[in-house]
């Protein structure tokens, strides 16, 4: 078992050793709280690698490690979210009597309170 003292030199090593046998690859994730140390392992059973750290500064890289393998195990490819379409909306004309024309009237919103305030609580009655 050999210690990667370097995280980008794990990370790629656990990428490959993944890529390489995914049938037969574990990954393995230790905490041990009363030193405050994170241990991780990936093996093949020919090939074992570990990285072992105290500092919290390789939480987020942990999290980016566990969700690239993850997604390597379900075999699927990140999803580009959509990106929302802009919708035209074309304004009616109204034409009256004479022919002139007119905007329409603005649609009221459902639920919406023309007065625009906030209710009130009303005060308590003294006994």
């Amino acid at each position: 078992m050999v210690y990667i003292s370097v995280w980008q030199d794990f990370q790629e090593a656990a990428e490959a050793l993944y890529t390489k046998s995914p049938d037969n690859a574990r990954y393995c994730v230790k905490w041990k709280s009363s030193e405050g140390k994170l241990v991780l392992k990936i093996t093949d059973n020919t090939t074992c690698i570990k990285f072992k750290t105290n500092s919290s500064i390789f939480l987020n890289r942990f999290e980016v490690l566990n969700l690239t393998l993850m997604r390597k195990m379900q075999n699927r490819q990140p999803t580009p979210e959509p990106t929302p379409q802009p919708t035209e909306k074309k304004a009616s004309v109204l034409h009256d009597a004479s022919g002139a024309a007119t905007p329409p009237a603005p649609s009221p919103v459902p639920g919406a309170s023309t007065s625009g305030g906030v209710k009130k609580k009303k005060p308590k009655k003294k006994k």
